[in-house]
């Protein structure tokens, strides 16, 4: 199920996973977008599930409050906004709105992601 307003370059997206338990990831993918579920303290957060120090996956990190600690090399990653939070990681990841449609989880993303 997915819905973008007339003109918009973004579309809403049923996400495929469950809402994993508290302090846990779930991977998983829409078209080539790869993509991050995170539950932090009981709210759902969708990162690109690429780490922005050394572009690997990201999945399998725990989150402590809001921050998701890599699973590489240990950097931390605020799930709200993408925010470095510990080396190695400087940069910001990316994040992407989420929202509920009743029983269901959807994903804000771009058009171009590559579905099809």
């Amino acid at each position: 199920m997915a819905s973008a307003a007339p003109g918009a370059d973004r579309e809403w997206v049923e996400i495929p996973v469950p809402l994993p338990v508290v302090g846990q990831t779930a991977a998983f993918q829409i078209g080539e977008l790869a993509l991050l579920l995170c539950n932090a303290e009981g709210t759902a957060y969708v990162l690109h599930d690429e780490c922005p120090h050394v572009r690997t996956s990201m999945a399998g990190g725990l989150i402590r409050g809001a921050i998701l600690e890599c699973p590489f090399h240990g950097g931390l990653i605020d799930v709200r906004d993408g925010a470095p939070k510990g080396m190695p990681i400087r940069r910001s990841g990316t994040c992407y709105a989420v929202r509920s449609d009743g029983a269901a989880l959807e994903v804000e993303i771009p058009l171009a992601s590559g579905r099809e």
